[in-house]
């Protein structure tokens, strides 16, 4: 079964840059672009998005709260529809570079806290979910499995797509181990183990040191982290190496 594997990708802002995003978008075949609430900005958005559709790389709405001084990673007490409002503003504003670009906007991924709040909250997700049907119905949603946010999607009647992290570890309670914990962020050996592991098994490690079941037709490669470019490179040889297609659920 063919794998897609997604990178969180133009976080920078005006001068300052995060991370190699050319380099990464020939790497992977989904590229989850931020829309300028926890990061980003017009020209960003707009050079990432041509550079995505150039390569052939899919676009998802990578929507967070509004939180540029925290890079979207901070709990943010938001009304259900504020919250709606504010992820259809993100999920358009990105659209109208993807279609200047020559394609559109295929999926949304919310980011940080807005991702655990929304994956462990039904009223949060259901304001995600209200934000993608209102703009569009026929886009997919991209998170973790067996949590609120699937079961909105579902209940909305939107495809949705397991992600797991190539580069993160897992708690028991399979969520994200908070970066804070030591071992959340994997060493680049430990990441190439855990993709091929969850390809392969759908099974993951945590920071206990036990495994956890983790269904996923995406894989992320998170592009702020250490050397994420050769990360993602070898990864994406080792699946192939592993027999394991690469392609965008998209």
């Amino acid at each position: 079964m063919p794998l897609d594997l997604n990178s969180d990708l133009g976080e920078g802002f005006g001068p300052w840059a995060m991370g190699d995003d050319a380099a990464m978008l020939d790497i992977v075949t989904s590229a989850n672009i931020a829309c300028g609430f926890h990061a980003g900005d017009p020209s960003i958005m707009r050079r990432t998005c041509a550079l995505a559709v150039e390569r052939g790389v899919r676009i998802g709405a990578h929507v967070g709260h509004r939180d540029l001084v925290g890079f979207g990673r901070r709990e943010i007490a938001v009304s259900p529809d504020e919250l709606r409002d504010e992820v259809l503003y993100q999920i358009a504003a990105l659209d109208a570079f993807v279609k200047v670009a020559g394609d559109r906007v295929r999926y949304v991924k919310p980011h940080g806290a807005l991702y655990h709040s929304a994956a462990g909250h039904r009223e949060i997700a259901d304001a995600v979910l209200a934000a993608l049907t209102e703009y569009d119905a026929g886009l997919a949603l991209l998170g973790p499995a067996g949590t609120q946010l699937e079961a909105a999607a579902v209940d909305a009647k939107i495809r949705f797509v397991g992600e797991g992290f190539a580069d993160r570890a897992y708690t028991p309670e399979g969520s994200l181990a908070p970066r804070g914990v030591p071992g959340a962020v994997l060493h680049a050996d430990d990441a190439v183990a855990q993709a091929i592991s969850i390809a392969s098994s759908g099974s993951a490690r945590t920071v206990a040191g036990g495994s956890i079941v983790v269904p996923a037709s995406s894989l992320c490669v998170h592009g702020d982290t250490p050397a994420a470019v050769e990360m993602a490179r070898r990864i994406r040889a080792a699946l192939a190496e592993s027999g394991v297609a690469v392609e965008s659920f998209a």
